[in-house]
């Protein structure tokens, strides 16, 4: 997925560490390997008890915009000191772009200080966020993690746990928290696993991340998945588990791994190369298409192009090189200035593409907009033909639950059918992989099933929106072809 105008944003990736030698170089390195998951901004929170004075608690805190290498230097890391705290990498679903809204946020509560990292969206955080101003509250970020804070400030259970435990009852909605207080670190997770964390240990100590990427980096043993409405409490006394809500039926974001998700990460046991690499293996059967090579939109889109060159028998090559050293400043309002954008990110192989039948394959389609400006570069290296293959369904309804999705009006599917998508990209064929199809490339089970609210219309949780089906063309979602 090539991170332009047109695309989907990542949410945000948490680590928490607890009992580990140099604490904050492991959360560096954990983050750095999220980066994929949000490059906004980066954040860390260690807490630290001098040897001179162990009674006292000292909390050192570092938050900076940009990428985790930009903002973390080696004087911060030495500055953060201690044996446990949190980390956070950035991009915005809730709140904008302000000083205020980088996570961690750290607050002090009569039972001592606590700090904070979610990767999710509150659905009810603005119901919540009223009524606690209206008694008397004071927020300092747009951030809905900021409810979490006051809701687990104010709480009157005499323990952090039970408070945390009060403040989980009262949200909706989509989370993964790594929480640190004075002697313990919180793993929590919505109960419908909306969003991943898992579990590991290193060197005596605990770690928990969104994904195990982080962990192959820091050298750290996956231990398991948090599970879904766990709230996953860890001391010096070790670990001990407790569920403060019941369990609901688990709605795992699918765009986990048709996106998000680095290749290497592992989920349900099994990676996401893999998975990907399924999806475009049915892609092929639901949507085949006469032609002579397959490439990839790189990066996401590559194993779902090998899995579909490997069932259709159809050589697959390296059409688009992508420019991994663009960053964010090319980035330009402008149309002709995103046009280049798209230049500076991917460069066609002519030698590849010229005089071919050229089957296309990306992760999903958003705007359109960039999808548009690569087939156009593709076709303008000699392709004969373009058939455009699509490892999502259609995207039709916005995510509520963390990700950065552009408003109904915005999503191409959402306002026209399949056809008039390949017509407006100009492509020769165009197909979507069905949902029913992306189920079966899951390997969805009953104890492991996907939320594809984004794709349906019908959510896990009642978010209080307007919901609407779109109709599609009489050749149903998945194929359309140019009439000949």
């Amino acid at each position: 997925m090539i991170e332009l105008d047109g695309k989907l944003k990542e949410e945000c990736g948490v680590a928490g560490v607890f009992g580990v030698e140099n604490a904050s170089r492991m959360l560096y390195l954990a983050l750095f390997a999220m980066q994929h998951r949000g490059q906004e901004a980066a954040g860390m929170v260690t807490f630290d008890r001098p040897h001179d004075t162990p009674e006292k608690l000292e909390l050192h805190v570092h938050k900076a915009f940009g990428l985790v290498a930009e903002g973390v230097t080696e004087t911060v890391l030495q500055r953060l000191k201690g044996l446990f705290g949190v980390g956070h990498v950035r991009y915005s679903t809730t709140g904008g772009a302000l000083l205020e809204n980088i996570q961690p946020f750290q607050f002090k509560t009569a039972l001592g200080a606590v700090a904070i990292s979610h990767n999710g969206n509150l659905t009810n955080a603005r119901e919540i966020r009223k009524k606690l101003e209206a008694t008397g509250s004071v927020f300092h970020s747009t951030s809905d993690t900021e409810v979490l804070v006051h809701l687990i400030a104010r709480s009157e259970s005499s323990t952090i746990k039970e408070r945390i435990g009060d403040a989980l009852r009262q949200v909706t909605g989509a989370y993964s928290l790594a929480i640190i207080t004075k002697d313990a670190l919180y793993a929590a997770r919505d109960p419908r696993g909306l969003r991943p964390l898992v579990l590991g240990t290193l060197d005596g100590g605990h770690v928990v991340v969104s994904e195990t990427c982080a962990l192959d980096l820091i050298g750290a043993e996956f231990v398991r998945d948090v599970e879904p409405g766990e709230v996953i409490e860890i001391s010096k006394s070790g670990c001990s588990t407790w569920y403060p809500q019941p369990k609901k039926p688990l709605s795992f974001c699918s765009f986990e791994p048709i996106y998000f998700a680095r290749p290497d990460s592992l989920l349900f046991g099994e990676s996401i190369y893999v998975r990907r690499r399924r999806i475009g293996e049915v892609l092929a059967e639901e949507c085949p298409a006469e032609g002579d090579v397959v490439i990839a939109i790189p990066d996401s889109g590559t194993a779902m192009a090998e899995g579909f060159a490997k069932k259709s028998g159809i050589p697959l090559e390296v059409g688009l090189v992508r420019n991994h050293y663009i960053g964010r400043t090319f980035l330009q309002p402008d149309q002709k200035q995103r046009d280049t954008g798209v230049k500076l990110k991917l460069n066609p192989i002519k030698s590849v593409l010229y005089g071919k039948r050229v089957i296309v394959v990306d992760d999903s389609l958003v705007r359109g907009t960039t999808a548009l400006r690569i087939l156009k570069m593709i076709k303008s290296q000699g392709a004969s033909e373009i058939h455009f293959r699509v490892g999502a369904p259609p995207i039709t309804h916005s995510c509520f639950y963390g990700v950065d999705t552009p408003n109904r009006q915005e999503l191409m599917a959402a306002q026209k059918t399949v056809a008039q998508i390949r017509e407006h990209l100009e492509a020769d064929s165009l197909g979507f992989i069905s949902t029913e199809g992306l189920r079966k490339a899951l390997k969805e089970s009953e104890g492991k099933s996907y939320c594809m609210a984004c794709f349906s219309g019908v959510y896990p949780e009642n978010i209080g929106t307007s919901i609407t089906h779109q109709p599609t063309d009489e050749q149903g979602p998945g194929l359309f072809s140019k009439r000949r």
